[in-house]
């Protein structure tokens, strides 16, 4: 296996997915001879061509309705949306076009669009950046929701999610892709969509989380443990649809569960899966399900941005909480 940062295997899967169908294409805003913001298509558009990995205009609504028309044409298209907040402008083709063709046409059409962006704070970057807008996507009926947190993962998911034939919005949360290196197959695999991974066994309490937050809850985990204290850990993987199977089984057996999200507490996945498991599970419960989330403002900005954000001291102060219920 080879060490990989997280944006190295999201530049193996897609190497790997234009190499296997001619299909497949890469686009987006300097994605093509420049690499990308961050580099995820570095060395592609060398490889490919121009015709398979280029550039478009600086128009998210532009790279949106192309993805639509592409998939339309029988192609496999892997679009770009360079920061996440700025998706709005390609709403209309989204959630307009995009999540409803295959109920639209009777299930005769498909829409295999795999939308890639990266999200994500604790990289002090300018305002619309770095917005946790899963929620926004998880809420549209017909689009997939995808966010990894490690290098593993992301190739496995990212290959996967180019292959459904349902259209797929793939987060990348910022701060994950140089952080740290981790071993990755160099051939190609897949990790089955809408499967949780248990990332960490425990009895006492189960923390529940996404993207760089799942690394906030192992550090909490660790610190826990100081104190008697057995946490599992849950890497939701795919926030839509959402594995409610190894949830629950992981409530029946801890009985206490904190979700945690980066995300405002009125946005993101927290709330729809604390209605979930009380509703299928409240019997299992020991105590109220907690949160942990950042307060309901707009993203603050740099300066404030490690005060605003949620981190491990959070989680641990709402696992105790739930504990001592």
């Amino acid at each position: 296996m080879a060490q990989m940062t997280m944006i190295q295997a999201i530049t193996d899967a897609l190497r790997i997915e234009l190499k296997n169908d001619e299909n497949v294409l890469v686009f987006g805003e300097d994605v093509g001879q420049n690499g990308g913001v961050f580099r995820a298509t570095e060395g592609l558009q060398d490889q490919f061509g121009e015709d398979r990995v280029f550039d478009t205009p600086l128009a998210e609504s532009g790279i949106g309705g192309l993805a639509f028309g592409l998939a339309m044409q029988g192609f496999r298209p892997v679009p770009e949306i360079q920061f996440f907040g700025f998706v709005y402008e390609a709403m209309d083709a989204i959630s307009g076009q995009i999540a409803r063709i295959r109920y639209r046409s009777g299930g005769t059409q498909n829409a295999p669009i795999t939308i890639r962006s990266p999200f994500g704070g604790g990289v002090h970057t300018p305002e619309l950046h770095a917005d946790s807008l899963e929620g926004l996507m998880a809420q549209q009926p017909g689009l997939k929701v995808v966010i990894p947190s490690t290098p593993y993962d992301a190739k496995g998911l990212l290959l996967a999610s180019i292959r459904d034939n349902d259209p797929v919005v793939f987060l990348e949360h910022m701060k994950l892709y140089r952080s740290f290196r981790a071993e990755v197959p160099e051939e190609e695999y897949t990790i089955e969509l809408g499967k949780a991974d248990v990332k960490r066994e425990g009895s006492d309490v189960t923390l529940v989380a996404y993207g760089a937050m799942v690394h906030s809850c192992l550090k909490a985990a660790e610190e826990l443990e100081k104190d008697g204290i057995q946490a599992e850990v849950i890497d939701l993987r795919t926030v839509m649809p959402i594995d409610f199977e190894t949830v629950l089984k992981s409530v029946e057996k801890t009985n206490r569960v904190v979700v945690v999200q980066e995300a405002q507490r009125q946005a993101g996945m927290a709330s729809h899966i604390i209605a979930e498991i009380q509703e299928k599970a409240i019997l299992h419960l020991e105590a109220p399900v907690l949160r942990v989330a950042a307060p309901d403002t707009v993203y603050a900005f740099t300066q404030a941005e490690e005060v605003w954000l949620p981190n491990y001291n959070d989680i641990i102060e709402r696992v105790n909480q739930v504990i001592n219920f």
